[in-house]
């Protein structure tokens, strides 16, 4: 029963992790989706969306009211960024000029951050309600870990109905398979790709503000969360909603068990499991090769 409780609390440290990764790899995906971006300042904007929370929180005590408002203030960070220089880009189609506008983002951001908090990191406390632990199977578990687990279910599934179920989402989908037929059709594709990249800075603001009372919000805490993302992107597939969420799964699982069985390769394992599955399907288990 003991290995059985351990095993369980293990799963379901495993999901918990990959509702926070799920929320960056998620934008990130829908970013690239539709606007063929890959966004080099994703992390850079995870760790703002951390840094809003923690000033949120320290300003009016409500840690609730931070997830509001970090991802509201990203977003517009984010669509503005959108505004004044990606949209100069796109008659050029040059990948290349995206990533190297996006990595200056990514640098003038974290000078911005340091700048504004500091260097030292900031804790942010956990809401009253979702402190302590429960017991499973007599092995002590964070509430606060099931409530990410929840709130990641709540996300995954609200944003799949959106893009299924919803004009606006038929609409995306459209523009992600040929944007200029829908242009053609009367719809502004600009506003449609504004609101994209603004909603997946937003998502990864979101999983900031998340990931603060865990792990505080520090400088740097971009770099590796940024690399945890397009593994996931590329091992779900670039560009596929489910594929990032199996993406996250599969990735946390890997950085859990690989913690505590290897860790000193850990780290190897989540790379080597990249590799299998590029051999196996190079576009990713749900892409498509292009």
């Amino acid at each position: 029963m003991d290995f059985v409780g351990f095993l369980l609390t293990q799963c379901l440290n495993a999901f918990s992790q990959a509702a926070v990764l799920f929320f960056i790899a998620c934008g990130l995906t829908l970013i690239f989706g539709i606007m063929r971006i890959i966004n080099f300042a994703h992390g850079s904007l995870f760790m703002l969306g951390a840094y809003v929370g923690y000033s949120t929180v320290a300003a009016t005590g409500s840690f609730w009211l931070a997830l509001i408002v970090a991802p509201i203030v990203v977003g517009a960070v984010g669509i503005a960024f959108e505004k004044v220089f990606l949209s100069r880009l796109y008659a050029r189609g040059d990948g290349g000029a995206y990533l190297m506008v996006t990595f200056g983002l990514a640098v003038i951001m974290g000078e911005m951050i340091r700048v504004i908090w500091g260097p030292h990191p900031h804790g942010v406390a956990t809401p009253d309600i979702l402190r302590g632990v429960v017991f499973l199977l007599d092995q002590p578990f964070p509430k606060y870990r099931l409530f990410l687990i929840a709130l990641g279910v709540i996300a995954a599934i609200s944003v799949w109905q959106f893009l299924e179920r919803t004009r606006a989402g038929l609409l995306i989908r459209a523009v992600s398979q040929n944007a200029e037929m829908v242009q053609a059709l009367g719809t502004d594709v600009q506003l449609v790709r504004t609101c994209v990249f603004g909603f997946g800075c937003a998502m990864a603001a979101l999983g900031g503000v998340l990931a603060a009372p865990m792990v505080t919000a520090f400088l740097g805490m971009s770099a590796s969360v940024i690399i945890d993302a397009f593994v996931i992107v590329i091992i779900g597939g670039m560009g596929s909603f489910l594929g990032s969420i199996i993406g996250s799964v599969l990735v946390a699982y890997v950085q859990v068990f690989g913690a505590y069985y290897f860790p000193n390769m850990a780290l190897a394992i989540m790379y080597l499991l990249m590799l299998v599955i590029l051999v196996v399907r190079p576009g990713g288990l749900l892409g498509k090769e292009e």
